[in-house]
């Protein structure tokens, strides 16, 4: 099917402003997969914010000229599907995902934090951990030197004689009662 120029400029200026608010881009042939499949992938993508676009590679060169993902501008070639995403990781999980269980998706590349990326790279940023685990990994990092020092601290408490603990505890009652 052949677009108009108007049609095509349409075109150029969502995948543009797609490149404007995006992270990652990544590029996977997707030929001989079924529709089916292709529909599975896509809700899959849908679910973890990642717009995957089929385009037209001229079209998608164009749209991707002046912006970080124009260094992969002679990657691009070949029945391409297009996956765009904010998180830095999403669009790369989503594709290695699929292409795990489906070896008719072939990824061909992409681009990160305006450096290209070969298969190997696409496939280590996808087994980065994502944002919410980072977080949970960095307060647990933080938290080990506190609860350590009041393991330490109790446990000389105790060995000092765990006795002692409880009438400082039980002083401000008896004070009271003077």
């Amino acid at each position: 099917m052949s677009l108009n120029r108007s049609e095509k400029e349409a075109v150029i200026s969502d995948v543009t402003s797609l490149a404007a608010k995006a992270q990652t881009l990544v590029m996977a042939e997707y030929r001989g997969i079924t529709v089916a499949d292709m529909t599975k992938l896509r809700s899959e993508a849908r679910s973890n914010g990642v717009t995957l676009s089929v385009l037209k590679n001229t079209l998608a060169r164009r749209a991707v000229a002046g912006s970080p993902f124009e260094i992969v501008g002679d990657q691009m070639t070949g029945p391409l599907i297009y996956g765009f995403s904010e998180d830095a990781v999403a669009a790369a999980k989503v594709v290695a995902n699929f292409a795990k269980t489906n070896d008719k998706l072939v990824i061909r590349g992409g681009a990160f934090g305006g450096k290209a990326l070969d298969v190997e790279g696409v496939k280590q940023l996808a087994n980065i951990p994502s944002k919410e685990v980072l977080l949970a990994q960095l307060l647990g990092l933080m938290q080990s030197p506190i609860s350590r020092t009041a393991r330490v601290l109790a446990a000389l408490a105790e060995k000092r004689g765990g006795g002692e603990a409880a009438p400082v505890a039980d002083a401000p009652a008896e004070a009271q009662a003077a």
